[in-house]
């Protein structure tokens, strides 16, 4: 540990005592209560409402899916579904499971199937995650324990989508209580249920006594679960290290040894498949955005960062350099036809000048998370002429000024809510629709023809021609996956995965 590190940690804990932070703790093994702490409120505890990570980990601890995929072997596994059957490329037979229980006591049936796919999820309704379900045409009840799924068109993703954003709501529930009312007191059939919700604060969580035997998550051992929002990094530490709470995450790299040298800590690393990256607006006519109209200027980007560097000294923990938009281990995420541009200065010089912009140019660029990476980037940027000024703001801010067009570039990132398929990436971006500010419509129409090809090596094939284009048009810098760091009491049991997803239910005390 590093005399500065030392210092500094000492310090986080003398500012908790001052601030009254370490009164006695309702945190930990002794009390049965699992306190985890973020940086970010969920604008709406409803997993088709809010875009967040840490809305899908209260998706996975509430909720249930129909399907289960096991982190461990990748292999999907009877959940809210207890078998199933493609009668055609376009049609998924679902045999549902009988005996569950809403933690209202409502007994789970194929109407809550039916209701949450055509008026919660659907694509007439208020869910702001529409390609979550967007591929199922309609949702039919055979009888009280079976669905059918009506896709649009052929879905190769289909079972991996239903394991991951597609959780199932009480229609009773929902129906009377709204979407406010279901905000305030949510009801799932996860393993577990939530007490209350504090806007602003957090989300209480307790064991769900009534959670269905045959889960194949199997039964939580965590009594109690808090889920608080601390957006000040350094009262995070400190209530970690005074015992408060039990669990942060993106904690910095340069703390992660000092932290594990304490003996009541565990520390964790490890690469996700989140990926940061630079976005470019080219329909931006303001003096900040013009210059991003030119293919020659958003490929200066592109040479101008260091991604090995960011990797090496910044991110570190397992991350790797990214040139695609969509993570390598991702199902038909091919890069055979993408440019991994090199960290070249001197040719983002010549492709600015060449734009007509040999001093470099005066714009704005967006960030929301990691602030610096932010500068970072703006480092890198500056080197070569492009003078950035950082705009720091909410994650909604950000994306509605993308989307606008008042954010000419923007330093955004993307875990793909966990799913193991390029859908989740490239076509929420590239599909002409959503967060799609380029609509390409070469990259558009192969990427509808690529989500509807079963044959795996001719889906790969499109898929590769849509993110070679993305690449030479350079519309985004890929720059990194993103590694966690995960600091938590000696005395829990966690497993960190690669999707992101912090598995509470599968956690334990020691």
């Amino acid at each position: 540990m590093t005399r500065l590190l030392t210092r500094r940690l000492q310090q986080y804990v003398f500012t908790a005592v001052l601030m009254g932070m370490a009164a006695q703790s309702y945190a930990g093994k002794a009390n049965d209560t699992l306190v985890y702490a973020s940086d970010s409120e969920i604008e709406n505890v409803s997993p088709y409402h809010n875009t967040m990570r840490e809305g899908v980990i209260l998706a996975h601890l509430v909720w249930s899916n129909l399907v289960y995929r096991d982190p461990k072997t990748g292999e999907y596994k009877p959940e809210l579904a207890t078998d199933w059957q493609w009668e055609s490329p376009t049609a998924l037979l679902m045999h549902l499971r009988q005996g569950v229980k809403f933690h209202n006591g409502d007994d789970f049936s194929a109407d809550d199937v039916v209701y949450t796919f055509e008026h919660i999820a659907g694509p007439n309704t208020d869910s702001v995650v529409p390609q979550s379900v967007n591929w199922i045409a309609r949702t039919e009840k055979v009888d009280d324990y079976t669905v059918r799924l009506h896709l649009a068109k052929p879905f190769p993703a289909a079972l991996e989508y239903l394991s991951g954003p597609t959780p199932i709501f009480p229609a009773k529930y929902f129906q009377s209580v709204k979407l406010a009312g279901f905000s305030r007191a949510p009801i799932g059939t996860g393993p577990y249920k939530v007490v209350q919700v504090i806007p602003g604060q957090g989300v209480t969580m307790e064991k769900n006594p009534d959670y269905f035997k045959e889960s194949p998550l199997g039964q939580p051992k965590i009594g109690k679960l808090n889920f608080v929002v601390i957006r000040d990094p350094e009262t995070r530490l400190a209530q970690l290290m005074t015992g408060q709470v039990d669990w942060i995450w993106r904690v910095p790299s340069d703390q992660t040894e000092a932290l594990s040298s304490m003996p009541n800590l565990a520390v964790k690393s490890g690469e996700t498949m989140r990926v940061g990256f630079v976005a470019m607006s080219i329909h931006s006519d303001s003096p900040e955005g013009k210059p991003f109209q030119d293919v020659r200027v958003r490929q200066a980007v592109n040479y101008a960062i260091d991604r090995q560097s960011m990797v090496t000294n910044l991110v570190k923990g397992g991350s790797k350099p990214v040139y695609t938009a969509c993570f390598r281990e991702q199902v038909a995420c091919d890069a055979s036809k993408v440019i991994n541009y090199p960290f070249d200065p001197q040719k983002a010089k010549q492709l600015l000048a060449e734009a007509g912009y040999p001093n470099g140019f005066d714009t704005d660029i967006w960030a929301y998370r990691e602030r610096d990476y932010a500068e970072a980037i703006i480092g890198y940027l500056r080197q070569v002429g492009i003078r950035a000024r950082l705009h720091y703001v909410q994650y909604p801010v950000m994306a509605d000024a993308l989307i606008s067009g008042k954010a000419p570039i923007a330093f955004n990132t993307w875990g793909s809510f966990s799913i193991n398929d390029a859908t989740a990436f490239t076509t929420p971006y590239f599909g002409g629709k959503g967060n799609d500010i380029w609509k390409d419509p070469e990259v558009t129409t192969t990427l509808l023809k690529a989500d509807e090809t079963i044959n795996t090596q001719d889906r790969a094939a499109l898929y590769a021609t849509a993110l070679g284009r993305i690449s030479s048009q350079a519309y985004i810098a890929p720059l990194f996956s993103y590694s966690t760091h995960y600091a938590f009491t000696s005395d829990l049991n966690f497993q960190d995965w690669p999707d992101e997803l912090p598995r509470f239910a599968l956690s334990s005390w020691k």
